[in-house]
């Protein structure tokens, strides 16, 4: 009987455990993962403020990837300087911002920029993993 107990007990730990790092966004290497359904075939994460001026001209940059590539890339943007956004700074480890972080289908950073980012020199990055831009 006390051995049921355990091996219960044990069960019961292993399915909590198991739940409990799923939402996890990151892997043991410290990579970054989507915790989320993702499609798309890229992720482009911007990380700046509305209030910097280089980010302010990332916005567009980031709307005209939208409407290009459609849904085989998502556009994450976070506002690093807003109190509820800060902890993506830290998560994604920036020293300066605009930063864009490129993520491939399964969460794994392929591609990192500092500054402003021409979308020339993005459309390179994106076309080089297969993607083709909408007609």
């Amino acid at each position: 009987m006390k051995y049921l107990s355990v091996i219960g007990l044990l069960a019961v730990a292993i399915i909590y455990f198991s739940f409990t790092t799923v939402g996890n966004n990151k892997l043991s290497s410290g990579e970054n993962i989507i915790t989320q359904a993702n499609t798309a075939k890229v992720t482009f994460v911007e990380l700046g403020s509305v209030n910097c001026i280089p980010c302010k001209q990332m916005q567009l940059i980031m709307k005209s990837i939208e409407a290009k590539y459609g849904e085989q890339v998502k556009v994450i943007f976070y506002d690093v300087w807003k109190d509820d956004q800060k902890k993506y700074a830290q998560q994604y480890g920036i020293k300066l911002i605009p930063t864009q972080v490129f993520l491939d289908a399964k969460g794994k950073e392929f591609h990192r920029h500092e500054g402003f980012y021409p979308e020339a020199e993005i459309d390179k990055i994106l076309q080089g993993k297969g993607l083709t831009i909408k007609k």
